[in-house]
């Protein structure tokens, strides 16, 4: 590769002389400048970005850590943190944890040796040891998708028990005096606290849980896991006629199982799904979905995190932004046929 040494020799300049052409033009004769900057062009010379970046100390990359990129709510919140990093100069290298706790404290490993500027991160460990071990590094992160005490660093999240009662609430309205809640694995904060806002929703309306509330846990939140969630449904008895799903993707694999199965949706199960991806309004039957502001939750913990490690930031108090959740219904959970 094309060195420092190489562009200083052809241009007849000292290794230093280039150098402050590269980092501070200002202190070198514009003739000198153009005789550098000439040679910098035929030779094909790029800096070592890393090198740079290793002597000052401070990287420019900042590490999106998610549970699961084929969960296109993911996308949308690694598309607001891309943005507000490439406005504040910065690029954002993209990993996914695949919902496993011993695959996140590799990558929080591997950020620690990277020295990245920052990280933001949706937690898969639930007892919080990786982050606890990655915060004696002293490399800033912000929480995504989960709260965490504002000592302990930022976190941008949405209030999850508030979008199991929209479901729940939801269904409700429409007649169904029992619900099942098909979930992801409940060591994971969301699922936990979207149930929590399911058992709120029936107990305000005079139901005890353990009669109008049973549950699937599946091992992962994806179409695949929905449509095993979707046959172990038909197997119940007796069978539910309304069902709240800890996401869209569990959602729409329900729905695939229950249309093989010739049962009709909404006309006997209503369905309700969560996060509101782009492709719940585009199912056979448009899904009722709760919306989450992903994008704009990636684009405030993004900034949350170039805050924090601005070079003219002190006294960086953390804070902990909750954002309100939004029922969208369509066809899939109209009323129950009278």
């Amino acid at each position: 590769m094309v060195g420092i040494k190489d562009v200083a020799r052809a241009a007849g300049v000292s290794v230093g002389t280039v150098s402050n052409v590269i980092n501070r033009p200002q202190t070198v004769s514009s003739a000198t400048r153009d005789k550098v900057r000439s040679a910098i062009r035929q030779l094909g010379y790029v800096r070592s970005e890393s090198a740079r970046q290793l002597r000052a100390g401070r990287s420019r990359i900042i590490a999106l850590l998610v549970l699961d990129m084929a969960n296109p709510f993911f996308v949308e919140v690694a598309s607001g943190a891309e943005r507000a990093a490439r406005e504040a100069g910065l690029g954002v290298m993209l990993c996914n944890s695949a919902q496993n706790p011993s695959e996140e404290a590799e990558y929080l490993s591997l950020f620690a040796e990277q020295r990245v500027r920052g990280v933001l991160v949706t937690p898969a460990d639930t007892t919080g040891r990786n982050l606890a071990r990655f915060q004696r590094q002293g490399i800033p992160y912000v929480s995504v998708d989960r709260v965490l005490p504002s000592a302990e660093g930022c976190s941008v999240s949405v209030d999850d028990v508030r979008g199991g009662e929209l479901a729940a609430r939801h269904l409700l309205q429409h007649g169904h005096e029992s619900i099942v809640y098909v979930s992801g694995p409940m060591h994971l904060t969301q699922c936990q606290d979207r149930y929590t806002g399911v058992v709120g929703a029936l107990r305000e309306a005079g139901l005890r849980e353990e009669d109008a509330l049973r549950q699937v846990e599946s091992a992962r939140l994806d179409v695949a896991a929905g449509r095993d969630a979707g046959a172990r449904l038909l197997g119940m008895s007796p069978r539910p006629t309304a069902v709240f799903c800890a996401n869209d993707l569990l959602a729409l694999g329900v729905l695939q199982s229950l249309y093989e199965a010739g049962v009709e949706v909404p006309g006997e199960v209503a369905l309700v799904g969560y996060d509101d991806i782009e492709f719940a309004a585009a199912a056979a039957v448009p899904l009722t979905s709760v919306r989450q502001p992903a994008y704009r939750m990636g684009r405030a913990a993004a900034d949350l995190l170039i805050e924090e490690t601005a070079e003219e930031t002190s006294g960086h108090e953390h804070q902990r932004i909750v954002l309100q959740p939004e029922l969208v219904v369509r066809r899939s959970s109209t009323p129950v046929r009278t």
